[in-house]
């Protein structure tokens, strides 16, 4: 059940980039899709019956895996400054252009 969500949250953000015309939508799509992706691979990566690692309840007992989280955690963090230098080149096309919707934009800018 829950990949079926996680697997519709990327088709949605798919979508998106495919059929919205506005840019700024189009980057709000992308950046659901990817949501989605970091979802499945948590959804992946976790496991039943593993304990975190600085947690010492016993001798014997599954740690999970720092390494997904901290794949996570960089994909997090590359993601937001790419939606945010997709943003920047938004407000550089907003000045020239009076729409941001990217018929417009081709039409306005074609020799």
């Amino acid at each position: 059940m829950l990949e079926a969500c996680v697997f519709f949250t990327v088709l949605c953000g798919f979508f998106g980039i495919i059929f919205k015309k506005n840019l700024v939508m189009k980057i709000i799509s992308m950046d659901i899709m990817s949501t989605g992706v970091v979802g499945y691979y948590v959804l992946v990566a976790s496991r039943d019956g593993v304990f975190t690692p600085i947690v010492a309840t016993g001798k014997n007992v599954a740690y999970s895996d720092p390494v997904p989280q901290a794949v996570i955690l960089t994909a997090i963090v590359i993601g937001f400054s790419i939606q945010a230098l997709m943003l920047v080149g938004v407000m550089k096309l907003a000045k020239d252009n009076p729409t941001l919707e990217t018929k417009a934009i081709e039409d306005n800018n074609t020799p």
